[in-house]
């Protein structure tokens, strides 16, 4: 009976999403549900509604919120589109693919997938234009890179609320998915560009590349800002495993490298060097982080939901039960949530909303004792973007903004997404044997 009530739940957030009803509602809706079916009194349900919100946003709402700013700060002052400029000035036409590759990974990691790709394409036109190359030849790594971040990395929604959902170390899921990402986002990238450069799109006659020149940071703050939350992560996870004792030097690097700490640092810099120091008001820098805050906001609503759906899952004693499916079919329990979300990304479409849905299935898993939680935050997040299609906005963003056919999208776009999918869970199965 259990199984049928998750089945149909399942199936009733596809169809909800199927007729545009927001995540958010389709969630609860079905969290509430659910628990219902599972013979929950009110008053537990309730309960477990409030112990699902709670937990859920005090694990990753200030991470969410604070790298939305800092995203946002990094988009709005030009210091992205400096550490992308810079890059392809280096690498030069040759070696352009590395360049546009290291250049959405970079960009990636701070900003959102939404906003790093409308900041990269315009370069992205204009160096194929130039360079007189195929659009997907330049494009593909480009997007390679930024999807791979979104779903691998922290701080960006998705691997937050699985980190949060499985009670996860940040800074180890972090390394291993850096780890992981890295030969993905070549062979996903500069590779299967390469491929596809035999289709031959060119870049539509329409479309203007921005040239206004803009007032932009230096270089070296640009990535220095960029990348400092990534760096005091790293460095606390290596002081934490090859510093002695309990210092106070070791609590000083482990504090700071906190990954709400090291946010709200790296804030704090880029206000004073992106905002203040270069002659823009307070107020102005201020509203930057009310619209990054404000822009985050739906997510953060749908990651709750999402939460509340988990805790129902596990107080109406349905964990078990899920737990037992792994082991009556001999699968491994990586391998089955990555399974399990694989199927609710063909299904639902939306990566961060399959990843929460699935994080309440298989959350179980961890009562086995057998599971790495940050091996299963990145069997989760890789499973999330196989193989988008039509019911992902992604697929439609990537297709309209390239003026591709269908056919021509589905080869590039959802080729992409999925080799990055299969491609991911082959590294965290490598991982789970060395680790």
């Amino acid at each position: 009976m259990q199984l049928i009530i998750i089945v149909l739940a399942i199936g009733l957030q596809i169809f909800l999403t199927y007729k545009k009803v927001s995540p958010f509602l389709s969630l609860l809706i079905v969290a509430l549900l659910a628990g219902l079916c599972f013979g929950m009194q009110p008053e537990q349900l309730l309960k477990a509604v409030k112990a699902g919100v709670g937990s859920t946003l005090g694990d990753v709402i200030l991470i969410i919120c604070l790298g939305a700013i800092l995203g946002k700060i990094l988009e709005l002052s030009g210091a992205a589109s400096q550490i992308a400029n810079t890059l392809i000035s280096s690498f030069g036409i040759k070696n352009i693919q590395w360049a546009v590759l290291l250049t959405g990974f970079l960009v990636g990691i701070p900003l959102f997938y939404n906003a790093g790709f409308i900041i990269l394409v315009p370069l992205v036109f204009s160096i194929a234009r130039t360079a007189k190359l195929p659009l997907l030849y330049v494009a593909i790594p480009m997007a390679a890179s930024l999807s791979t971040t979104h779903c691998f990395l922290p701080p960006h929604p998705g691997p937050m609320f699985l980190v949060g959902a499985f009670k996860a170390d940040l800074g180890k899921t972090l390394m291993y998915g850096l780890v992981i990402s890295i030969p993905v986002v070549i062979i996903a990238g500069p590779f299967l560009g390469r491929f596809l450069k035999r289709l031959n799109i060119q870049v539509p006659a329409e479309v203007k590349v921005e040239t206004e020149e803009k007032k932009m940071p230096g270089a070296f703050e640009s990535f220095f800002l960029a990348l400092l939350p990534v760096l005091l992560i790293a460095f606390a996870v290596i002081a934490n495993t090859f510093f002695p004792g309990e210092s106070i030097v070791k609590k000083a690097v482990l504090f700071i490298g906190d990954a709400t700490v090291a946010l709200l640092l790296s804030v704090l810099l880029a206000v004073f060097v992106l905002g203040i120091a270069k002659g823009r008001s307070m107020q102005g820098v201020m509203q930057w982080l009310n619209d990054a805050v404000a822009g985050v906001a739906v997510i953060l609503l749908i990651i709750t939901a999402g939460g509340v759906f988990k805790q129902v899952l596990v107080d109406s004693g349905t964990a078990d039960y899920i737990t037992s499916f792994s082991k009556q079919w001999n699968i491994h329990p990586l391998l089955f949530a990555w399974l399990v979300t694989a199927l609710l990304r063909v299904a639902i479409g939306s990566a961060t909303v399959a990843g929460i849905t699935a994080a309440g299935i298989v959350s179980p898993l961890l009562a086995t004792g057998t599971v790495s939680p940050e091996l299963l935050v990145l069997a989760v997040g890789t499973g999330s973007v196989f193989c988008s299609h039509v019911n992902d906005s992604g697929f439609w963003i990537f297709k309209e903004f390239f003026q591709l056919s269908l056919k021509q999208t589905f080869l590039s776009w959802t080729v992409m997404e999925t080799i990055i999918s299969i491609l991911g869970l082959v590294g965290v199965m490598v991982l789970s044997m060395v680790i």
